[in-house]
């Protein structure tokens, strides 16, 4: 039995076999940031309006490194997959939109790894 209309059997298109995947990462992402904004921002806060000498006293201790550098890399996964699919819903055009899909991957890396490299230049 097929679920695609006739239309869409002619032009091939159909289910890419990926949607629960991508489904169920968003929402493990999700689940996860829930814990890691709080412990990002408890320290964050606490050193908000600090001298530079404490900030990078607070984030050169190992615990607050991990959840900092754990936070950078969820996030950006987050919103990767979240502009992903807004992206592949409204954008129309398949030279846009896989224009748009390289754009968002490589904002994404690009931002989550100066994250995680800003951190880790504290830590160490």
């Amino acid at each position: 039995m097929s679920y695609l209309t006739d239309k869409k059997r002619v032009q091939g298109l159909g289910s890419a076999k990926d949607g629960t995947g991508h489904f169920i990462s968003q929402r493990v992402t999700a689940i996860a940031l829930i814990p890691l904004v709080v412990l990002f921002v408890l320290p964050f806060g606490y050193n908000l309006g600090a001298g530079y000498d404490r900030v990078i006293e607070a984030y050169a201790h190992p615990v607050n490194a991990i959840i900092a550098i754990l936070f950078f890399v969820t996030v950006f996964t987050h919103l990767r997959l979240g502009l992903q699919v807004v992206i592949e819903d409204y954008v129309h055009g398949h030279g846009s939109r896989t224009a748009l899909l390289v754009a968002n991957t490589l904002f994404c890396w690009l931002f989550g790894l100066t994250g995680v490299f800003a951190v880790a230049k504290i830590a160490l």
